[in-house]
């Protein structure tokens, strides 16, 4: 493994246009490279975000036939970087609802690995706001690594970052960096985003990669944006600002086993019973 590298995570503002989003996310992808990124990582339905779901179904395509899986595979090969697209809205023939899938994409085109997100958004929050993703979509049951020069990732999107066992799994099995690419919502990611991001990099001593959706969307959809990277100390690295953009960092692998032999938390798991209402301990006699 290479001891260092530089990450960029994007941020975007997608809209119902798929074809204007990969120009944009392309647009940022070549910027992030030309500044020395060598992996790269978009956000959540960096393909489209439309409010209508009729229209998503029908917009939805095979991964065979997604116009932009195979722009970003391209992409790849143009850069000679590491890809992660965020995810995509995939549309599995057979199936009566969609994907939410993530792509590892290496520098030759090829896919590295694919994961569908497991943790569907289904949400009531104060002033009115509600969302159910599971009328639209299925949801994933496989966590999923993926190699890197640099050492393991560990996938997820969005919404799974509130599932603090998922990323568990994934570093017990062995990852370093876990990417969480996201489409956050204005009032959780105000109260939540930062605090959860930095939980899960310093509960397992991973470097974590969250590229955001930021903006207005239509049909009243707002994300919070705010794209960050960070240590396994749970240090910002990278942090955006409002807007279209991108961050950077340069990404010390030795960090991952410096921050794991301070708080060897990982070698520390124990097991035990299930929670039982009202038990006391005798004191001993």
């Amino acid at each position: 493994m290479s001891a260092s590298f530089k990450a960029a995570c994007i941020q975007l503002n997608s809209g119902p246009a798929i074809d204007a989003n990969i120009a944009m996310a392309s647009d940022l992808v070549r910027r992030a490279r030309d500044q020395g990124a060598d992996f790269i990582l978009t956000p959540e339905v960096s393909d489209m975000i439309e409010p209508k779901r009729a229209l998503a179904l029908d917009k939805a395509k095979p991964e065979s036939e997604h116009a932009m899986l195979a722009a970003f595979r391209e992409l790849a090969r143009e850069t000679g970087a590491w890809l992660l697209l965020g995810s995509i809205v995939v549309h599995d023939k057979g199936a009566e609802r969609l994907a939410n899938r993530s792509f590892l994409l290496n520098p030759a085109g090829e896919i590295a690995t694919r994961y569908d997100k497991i943790h569907m958004f289904d949400v009531d929050l104060q002033g009115g706001e509600s969302h159910r993703e599971s009328k639209s979509y299925r949801p994933g049951d496989q966590a999923v690594l993926g190699n890197l020069p640099w050492g393991i990732a560990g996938l997820s999107v969005c919404y799974d970052l509130r599932f603090p066992h998922l990323y568990r799994a994934l570093a017990k099995a062995g990852a370093d960096f876990l990417t969480v690419p996201s489409a956050f919502t204005v009032p959780t990611g105000r109260a939540h985003w930062h605090v959860l991001l930095r939980a899960r990099a310093i509960e397992n001593g991973c470097f974590v990669f969250a590229p955001a959706q930021w903006g207005e969307h239509g049909g009243g959809r707002r994300t919070y944006g705010h794209a960050l990277i960070v240590s396994p100390w749970g240090e910002i690295l990278a942090e955006a600002e409002d807007g279209i953009g991108l961050v950077l960092a340069e990404i010390d692998t030795g960090k991952v086993a410096e921050a794991r032999r301070a708080v060897p938390a990982l070698t520390h798991d124990r097991p035990f019973g299930a929670p039982q209402r009202g038990r006391t301990i005798a004191a001993a006699e």
